[in-house]
């Protein structure tokens, strides 16, 4: 998982401080969320998979299907 997310947010171009101000979180939080040394919260991983439109079972290796899932509808 944590080089799936070091890998999507290089292939966006995106620098970890711009990572850390999106999940308003400091730099050296992120960096440690990449480096498997603090574990991701649930709220962070769904924000992750937002932003990479992807799925969180993408995130976490479950799934090499990058495509997210589709969106529930609210009746």
């Amino acid at each position: 998982m944590y080089r799936r997310i070091r890998d999507l947010r290089e292939d966006a171009d995106m620098t970890q401080t711009d990572l850390a101000r999106y999940l308003k979180c400091s730099q050296v939080c992120y960096s440690n969320y990449e480096l498997g040394k603090r574990d991701i919260p649930t709220d962070v991983l769904s924000a992750l998979a937002d932003l990479y439109q992807t799925s969180t079972d993408y995130l976490l290796g479950r799934t090499d299907t990058r495509r997210p899932y589709p969106a529930v509808r609210k009746s």
